[in-house]
């Protein structure tokens, strides 16, 4: 019997198989966990934050398109593919190793084309889905080295000649899981109309931390004069190259149209770059600072600065983009302002007002996003049903209606009842 990867006695080749399959399905079940934390927190305590840094970040996969395929997390994919191959390192026969020969040739494909798309398209990569990414390709190496069929077949019948009896078995295993992933992610769906109400209630129940001595004169909704008059304030902690921060530009984008009128948002410059802030120490994001000071300069323009920044948020890292952006909205003084960065200073140092929010940090604000919301702190951002359900509830109490939480009807329902 000729002699492969998973045949004839056990050899280090096998073991290692058995341990990237394994590998696989680890990752890949992280991976589907976190897709389900990041999307549907159950409560307020989980909101995703930007902690490091602009690269590797695995929130803005989680958010991203590719994600999900029909309702199913992209990751149970990667749990099929390891499961088959430390299934056929377990119970070796050439029909199952061909069989996974085929599989692995087509997931690391697979592999390829996401490691393009994250670091090209979404500018970033999932730290969980490179432990995948990596398992995958090594799988594929041994599969490629000492697979059945090396030096003897060519490349269509070494790389595609799977066992149809198996391959059918799988698809039909893996539609029944894929059924069940689909009607979980259903629930967790469903259940935010009750995790929102929970959601309200615990932000109800934080502590007043209060607004911070210097609020940033850089709004991005505005409205009312005055910051407090408002029923909805937000004060937002963040930094041009947080991938969460973009995320939660698009929130707000959405929920200021929702709550015209009754909301005020400030920008509340705090870049994680070593070059301009030293209330925390994290030198997550170089040109940062450089892109705070760009976007301060000039007040009248702020908003159409902080609006290109994040539409152009992967560019946005690169040192000529920032001096084209700068020479284009005619700000190149920017850098060397004095008043410029003296202001964007003082919004930073408010970071250092608020109680210790981490052992390992001293700053209250230690991480981005963080909103100031009414006087309340919240450590990341949230959903778009959990952040309108706090958001709603304010409004409620502004005017004096019952109370929402009691009385509050999710929008699904209320167009049924209609």
């Amino acid at each position: 019997m000729e002699k492969t990867l998973t045949l004839n006695r056990l050899r280090w080749p096998r073991i290692v198989s058995f341990v990237s399959g394994i590998g696989m399905m680890a990752s890949a079940f992280l991976t589907m966990r976190h897709f389900f934390l990041a999307n549907y927190p159950e409560n307020i305590f989980e909101g995703t934050f930007c902690d490091i840094s602009a690269f590797f970040n695995c929130d803005s996969s989680a958010f991203s398109s590719i994600a999900q395929v029909m309702g199913i997390p992209i990751g149970y994919f990667g749990l099929i593919v390891g499961a088959l191959v430390a299934l056929g390192a377990v119970f070796p026969s050439q029909s199952f190793e061909r069989t996974n020969t085929f599989i692995a040739f087509l997931n690391v494909l697979g592999v390829v084309g996401l490691i393009v798309y994250s670091v090209f398209f979404l500018g970033n990569l999932c730290l969980l889905c490179t432990g995948f990414y990596i398992f995958a390709i090594l799988s594929f190496i041994l599969f490629w080295q000492y697979g059945v069929g090396r030096g003897k077949d060519s490349f269509l019948k070494r790389y595609f000649r799977p066992s149809l009896k198996i391959l059918l078995t799988v698809v039909c295993v893996s539609a029944l899981g894929a059924y069940g992933v689909i009607q979980y992610h259903q629930v967790r769906k469903d259940a935010q109309a009750a995790v929102a109400l929970r959601i309200v209630k615990q932000f109800r129940e934080l502590p007043v931390v209060g607004n911070p001595s210097f609020i940033s004169p850089y709004w991005t909704v505005r409205s009312t004069e005055n910051f407090e008059d408002a029923p909805i304030q937000v004060i937002e902690y963040a930094d041009f190259l947080c991938p969460d921060c973009v995320f939660l530009t698009q929130q707000l984008d959405k929920l200021k149209e929702e709550f015209a009128g009754m909301i005020n948002v400030v920008f509340q410059f705090y870049p994680l770059d070593g070059q301009c802030n030293t209330v925390v120490e994290k030198d997550f994001h170089p040109g940062a600072c450089e892109l705070s000071y760009i976007a301060a300069y000039d007040p009248a323009r702020f908003l159409e600065i902080h609006d290109e920044i994040f539409a152009n948020f992967n560019d946005a890292r690169k040192p000529e983009w920032r001096q084209e952006l700068a020479m284009r909205y005619g700000v190149e003084e920017a850098l060397n302002d004095p008043v410029t960065q003296d202001i964007v200073q003082s919004i930073i140092y408010t970071g250092a007002e608020y109680a210790q929010t981490s052992e390992r940090y001293a700053a209250g604000i230690r991480s981005t996003p963080t909103m100031i919301i009414n006087g309340r702190m919240v450590i990341g951002t949230l959903p778009y049903e959990h952040m309108r359900a706090i958001f709603q509830d304010l409004v409620d109490a502004y005017q004096g209606r019952e109370e929402f939480i009691e009385h509050w009807v999710p929008p699904k329902a209320r167009k049924i009842k209609r």
